[in-house]
């Protein structure tokens, strides 16, 4: 899974628990795409997080 290149967030890990209370591990995915950003030498493609594309921190190309 790719991690945000303005903030860093990537994948979380934890335990999900059942209604029987059986403990299983468990990924939660970080909404994160591969977007063309705007940057000082051109466009460029990484990866950024939905939040830190709603926040306005980058610019789309």
């Amino acid at each position: 899974m790719a991690k945000c290149a303005i903030c860093g967030k990537g994948a979380h890990f934890g335990i999900a628990v059942s209604h029987s209370h059986r403990r299983t591990n468990k990924k939660w995915s970080s909404n994160v795409k591969s977007i063309k950003v705007k940057t000082n030498g051109g466009a460029k493609k990484m990866y950024v997080c939905t939040s830190c594309m709603r926040s306005g921190l980058v610019e789309r190309a």
